[in-house]
């Protein structure tokens, strides 16, 4: 894989005064590298601070889209919005989104969609919840999750889309799938993705997300099919995440 990702996920946190440190920290400590890609996904709200305040190398994200193109949706935002804002990427179908606003396969098909035709990048989350891990039906899971996707969509649209890998059980808890763990889900993902004759199933970009840290995010980038993460916690942490992003600089030397 030529490059890592570091995503971060800000989630519904900050404020100007935080963001403003926040990200000056970044841009002192972050420097190209084109085997690296640094992507913020703040607040919608924050989104126009950001753009104004990051170096211009740094990407930013939506943490969400609406399912519906446009229209009298109060309160949703749409991938043409996104756009106008010069977002580059989305998160699509994270757990907090399946697990709390109900989010279904269906309404994700639409997103991804939307996303390619407005020119974003999706950040397509799959993952399992504490039971379905212990009812191993792990991977079943996951097949349903990208499944339900790969016979709604153009697949070649895969080649300019990323998977992350986000155990449930392991979001915002502090617990994390080992290193091997995780690799090993990350090899069933690309099995799945050869099974439906995906070309780019050995080169999509993989990322683990679950509680990620500075102290684990060594042993879970090293891995062979793990090519970076979706970092929550961790993310807001000026000097977490600067030392998970010279873990990546050190990696790549």
């Amino acid at each position: 894989m030529d490059k890592i990702f570091i995503v971060a996920n800000w989630k519904m946190n900050g404020d100007n005064q935080f963001n403003t440190q926040l990200i000056k920290t970044i841009n002192q400590n972050v420097h190209e590298n084109k085997a690296i890609e640094v992507i913020i996904c703040p607040p919608f709200p924050y989104i126009d601070q950001i753009n104004r305040l990051k170096s211009p190398f740094i990407k930013i994200g939506g943490q969400n889209i609406s399912e519906h193109e446009n229209g009298a949706f109060t309160g949703e935002v749409s991938a043409s919005i996104l756009q106008d804002m010069k977002m580059d990427y989305v998160i699509v179908g994270h757990s907090e989104r399946r697990q709390i606003f109900n989010e279904t396969n269906t309404m994700l098909n639409r997103k991804f969609n939307l996303a390619h035709q407005y020119n974003l990048i999706p950040i397509l989350c799959v993952g399992e919840t504490l039971d379905e891990r212990k009812n191993d039906q792990t991977i079943r899971v996951i097949e349903t999750q990208i499944q339900s996707i790969i016979e709604n969509t153009d697949t070649s649209l895969f080649a300019h889309s990323i998977i992350a890998y986000e155990p449930v059980w392991a979001i915002g808890t502090g617990e994390t799938a080992s290193p091997e763990m995780a690799d090993e889900i990350h090899v069933n993902i690309r099995k799945i993705l050869t099974a439906y004759k995906l070309e780019c199933a050995t080169s999509i970009p993989i990322l683990y997300g679950g509680s990620v840290n500075s102290g684990n995010c060594q042993a879970l980038f090293e891995m062979d099919n793990i090519n970076g993460g979706l970092i929550g916690g961790a993310s807001l942490d000026s000097a977490e995440f600067i030392k998970i992003y010279q873990t990546v600089e050190d990696l790549n030397k």
